[in-house]
Formats: structure tokens, C-alpha cells, sequence
């Protein structure tokens, strides 16, 4: 069985769940390609840092889609 949400409700997570997709995402591969162009990963704090927040990302596009799957309006 479905959970219900209002349209509204639903509707704010989807658009949550497409900035993070369209906006975010984009944002982070950018950040991480421009990490990498300077040089070792191994002592590279800004390629940790990026890739951290890719893993964020990621993690929450996996959970709002896995919600919205689950909620009916």
C-alpha cells in the first residue's frame, strides 16, 4: 500500500528530486573535473571534498526517488 501526500507535497519533492538531478549533479561532475586537473587525488582536498558531496548527492536522488515511488497522491 501506497502512502498518501497532497499534490503539493509530492509536487515539492519532485522539484527537489529535479534540482538535484538537472542543477547538483552537473555541479559536482564539473567540481570533480576541475579537481582532478590539478594533479595528485591522493593530497587533493578539493577532489575529496567533491567527491564526498557527489556521494551526498547521489545518495539523496536515490532516497527522494525511492519516497516518490512509494507515495500516492
Amino acid at each position: 500500500m501506497k502512502a498518501p501526500i497532497t499534490k503539493k507535497g509530492y509536487e515539492a519533492l519532485q522539484v527537489q528530486l529535479d534540482q538535484l538531478i538537472k542543477k547538483e549533479r552537473p555541479r559536482v561532475i564539473r567540481d570533480i573535473a576541475e579537481a582532478r586537473s590539478h594533479g595528485d587525488l591522493k593530497e587533493n582536498a578539493e577532489y575529496e571534498a567533491a567527491k564526498n558531496k557527489q556521494s551526498f548527492v547521489e545518495g539523496k536522488i536515490q532516497m527522494l526517488q525511492g519516497k516518490l515511488a512509494e507515495l500516492e497522491v
